[in-house]
């Protein structure tokens, strides 16, 4: 087995990360550091450790939905010291969250233990869309629906097409269900940045069919059966 596929099979994090921690000098195999990520290894030999501790096949895979706070970061550790996602979840695995939304954003964010799932969950391949409840303050242009519809210009590429649904407006200050099929970094904040709008609030509120629901802020529950077996027909 390749040993960024072992390092995520383990549960450590998904194959790309796994790749950065081997450049980084963080892997080594039978007391030995590595720096190739195709390098194979034979599970039921090697002694392969992550950042001086020895990882293993077979701990449970764990996966959690979560409503993330404003405030908290999505990822395991943060060298300014803000708060991050994983420390809202009291469980032993280390987990780590599936995608991102940014700091100042709230809603719901998978976490997990199987690297292989988070590989899947953020390739452009398998793409899960992604439902927000965005409240901006602006004029609206008239053809907004078009625009998103269209795609729109920002940092240098043009996004896919996206679903946009007027929800409320009181003067400038307007509530829309937008449905994104791809993930770019600050994405929607972006979008109305160039429409000359700004987001007050956003909130994530489905993965494709899996809901936020009545899960309050901050609290987080384990996937069902019946939810991971959904996600895992999408990423076939």
């Amino acid at each position: 087995m390749r040993i960024n596929r072992y390092i995520a099979s383990c549960g450590i994090t998904s194959r790309r990360k796994a790749d950065e921690l081997i450049r980084e000098g963080n892997v080594s195999v039978n007391g030995q550091k590595i720096t190739e990520p195709g390098l194979e290894v034979d599970e039921t030999k090697d002694i392969v450790e992550v950042s001086g501790v020895v990882i293993t096949l077979g701990e449970e895979k764990v996966y959690y939905a979560l409503h993330k706070p404003i405030g908290y970061i999505s990822a395991v550790s943060d060298n300014r010291g803000r708060k991050t996602v994983v420390e809202l979840i009291d469980t032993p695995h280390r987990l780590y969250p599936v995608g991102r939304l940014d700091y100042m954003s709230e809603g719901l964010l998978l976490l997990t233990n199987d690297g292989e799932f988070t590989n899947r969950m953020i390739h452009p391949r398998y793409h899960i869309e992604k439902t927000y409840l965005v409240c901006v303050s602006g004029k609206e242009p008239k053809n907004i629906k078009d625009l998103f519809q269209r795609g729109i210009r920002i940092d240098g590429y043009k996004t896919k097409p996206a679903d946009i649904v007027l929800l409320d407006r009181k003067g400038e200050i307007l509530t829309y269900r937008i449905t994104l099929f791809e993930g770019r970094n600050r994405q929607i904040r972006k979008m109305f940045q160039s429409l000359n709008m700004k987001v007050l609030s956003l909130k994530r509120i489905s993965i494709g069919k899996l809901q936020l629901g009545d899960l309050k802020e901050g609290s987080y529950r384990r996937l069902t059966e019946q939810e991971l077996a959904y996600f895992k027909t999408r990423l076939k």
